[in-house]
């Protein structure tokens, strides 16, 4: 029995821990998305899969996308700029990558978001406390 549209994505989001994650848990995932979706991009190039390359690469873009769209540049200041800075950076640099099949510019961007996920990650119990 194949699942509909509404019922393939309420199953996917309980089985990804989606539906009961905090705010702070939910940029973690963002985060940790975007890094998975290069690292396979990385694979797919290395092994010359084109089409699977450029899909992961694109979706790595869109991650980064929302986590851009998460940021509050009102409340946030510089702290936001600077995320914003480094997800468009992000973005445009997937895009040198997919377009020069360059694994050192994947492996530039993995070291950014890496570092965005240890700054994330070393935060997470001030997120809960501002949140409670």
């Amino acid at each position: 029995m194949a699942l509909t549209g509404a019922s393939a994505y309420s199953k996917l989001s309980t089985t990804t821990g989606v539906e009961n994650a905090d705010p702070h848990r939910l940029i973690q995932m963002l985060i940790d998305g975007a890094i998975e979706k290069i690292n396979r991009a990385k694979l797919f190039m290395s092994n010359n899969k084109t089409a699977e390359k450029g899909q992961h690469i694109s979706w790595a873009i869109s991650i980064i996308g929302g986590l851009r769209g998460s940021l509050n540049m009102d409340q946030g200041g510089e702290l936001s700029q600077n995320l914003d800075s480094l997800y468009e950076y992000c973005s445009v640099t997937l895009v040198e990558a997919n377009v020069e099949n360059s694994l050192t510019k994947l492996d530039d961007v993995l070291r950014v978001m890496q570092q965005v996920k240890e700054g994330w990650d070393g935060i997470r119990e001030q997120a809960l406390q501002e949140l409670n």
